[in-house]
């Protein structure tokens, strides 16, 4: 019957330590970095290559293309910076989550196209799924903190 105890002390150690390294100031910002680093990346990208986003914006029926391609570049930075800085963080992640979600649907299609295109598509549209999903936590966690007594 000892075993049952030691393993829940060790569960318990290791949980501790865990809980130590990832309550860290700096994991937790170096964590939001990398669910905002494709939104960077990207608003950066597009924001360098004006006649690549207009492109881009013209292939999925966006016009008027500048437009829409301003927009884009200004939400994906903004609303990241917005999340790294924790200014409405919540707005931020709410944002980012919103424009995933619709950019998901227009551009990852799967079950309009044929194989073997609709495998890379169906991988493409989860894992922006996912990424909504983790930038809803972002926004739900950021609420909760500040309804929490100080």
């Amino acid at each position: 019957m000892a075993a049952p105890f030691i393993l829940t002390r060790a569960a318990d150690g290791a949980g501790r330590a865990v809980h130590s390294l990832l309550s860290r100031p700096v994991v937790r910002w170096l964590a939001l970095l990398g669910l905002c680093s494709a939104y960077l990346q990207g608003g950066l990208q597009k924001a360098f290559d004006w006649p690549g986003v207009l492109a881009e914006m013209q292939h999925f029926g966006l016009e008027p293309a500048p437009l829409f391609a301003a927009c884009t570049i200004a939400l994906e930075l903004v609303a990241s910076m917005m999340v790294l800085a924790g200014i409405y963080r919540w707005l931020g992640a709410l944002a980012l989550s919103a424009f995933t979600l619709v950019a998901t649907l227009l551009a990852n299609r799967f079950w309009e196209m044929a194989p073997p295109e609709r495998f890379a598509a169906t991988n493409a549209f989860f894992e922006h799924i996912g990424l909504i999903g983790a930038l809803l936590l972002v926004a739900w966690f950021d609420l909760e903190r500040q309804e929490a007594p100080q």
